[in-house]
């Protein structure tokens, strides 16, 4: 495995990389999330399946010249985040649903990330404009110097103003090239955390505001998984997947279902995934659950720090 380690290494921290084409490329990745997220918005009504819409938004990213940067997720009522429907999933729009679509699009590594929320009730409008409205402020915050504690706390304060409670242990993220999650969280909640916002660095913003407790927690449902680093394994065909997602997917998140058109056995492929998460080779990404059962919205967008402000790259009208 030593060669596939430095594999790894060596394409997410590449000496070599322009600044520029990077950037370049999260330019244009932004452009095809804002895009195909304002086009999905059609495909959130009654009746309609979540794996259904997933799949459509995953066509969606291809067709435009691009890659998925990890799976669309489709997370209802007080399911807050990373439920990805799985193969054969029954699940359908309900008339009341409150609907949150998570979605990223992939250029070279380098990835725009969205997510917005649509009532079907149109009971629940405050709730969303509290996540919305927090997400704007704190766009308008970010600056080179600014500390993401601050921004949690921005966030926070715009969220309680609503009579919401903050989801306090979900976060923004940084992303770097090939990295998802790099390192640095924007939190929900004001914190003292003093990281100072630098002019380049690349954020994905997404407050969740909720009418229950503030919190998540982890359910049974993973169907998202992404590499942590490659190992020795016992099985053949384990050694096989770590292989292909390497290639297909190297360090970004991937679903299971999107592993069924090359590994015929579901039984052989859920062993192999097994011994890869036992042998941490991969991790799982469990749909999270509001704690309380409280309905939950979510906006996003993705921006970068220029010297003045933040710039969003992920740019397309959320009513």
């Amino acid at each position: 495995m030593e060669d596939i380690d430095e594999q790894v290494e060596n394409e997410v921290y590449r000496e070599d990389e322009d600044p520029q084409e990077v950037l370049e490329n999260f330019i244009k990745a932004g452009k095809i999330t804002a895009d195909v997220a304002a086009s999905s918005k059609s495909l959130i009504i009654e009746g309609e399946s979540i794996l259904d819409i997933a799949e459509t938004i995953e066509k969606m990213i291809v067709d435009a010249g691009a890659r998925p940067g990890f799976p669309a997720t489709i997370s209802i009522n007080d399911y807050a985040a990373h439920y990805a429907p799985e193969s054969g999933c029954e699940t359908l729009i309900g008339p009341k649903d409150v609907v949150k679509v998570d979605l990223g699009v992939e250029i070279d590594g380098c990835i725009g990330d969205t997510a917005y929320t649509i009532d079907l009730s149109d009971e629940n409008g405050k709730l969303l404009d509290a996540s919305r409205s927090a997400l704007m402020d704190a766009v308008a915050a970010m600056k080179p110097g600014v500390t993401n504690g601050r921004i949690g706390e921005i966030i926070e304060t715009k969220i309680k103003s609503y009579g919401f409670r903050p989801i306090s242990n979900l976060t923004g993220h940084m992303i770097k090239r090939y990295l998802l999650h790099a390192g640095v969280s924007i939190p929900n909640v004001a914190s003292d955390q003093k990281y100072e916002l630098q002019e380049g660095d690349i954020f994905a913003i997404e407050p969740f505001a909720t009418n229950g407790a503030g919190h998540v927690s982890d359910t049974n449902q993973v169907e998202i998984f992404s590499l942590i680093e490659p190992r020795n394994v016992r099985m053949r065909e384990s050694k096989r997947l770590i292989a292909y997602i390497i290639q297909n997917y190297f360090t970004l998140p991937f679903a299971e279902r999107w592993l069924a058109k090359d590994f015929k056995s579901r039984l052989a492929l859920n062993a192999s995934l097994r011994e890869l998460l036992n042998f941490g080779v991969i991790q799982g990404y469990p749909a999270l659950r509001e704690a309380e059962k409280g309905l939950v919205s979510q906006f996003e967008y993705t921006v970068v720090i220029e010297h003045d402000g933040a710039r969003i790259l992920t740019d397309y009208k959320m009513d």
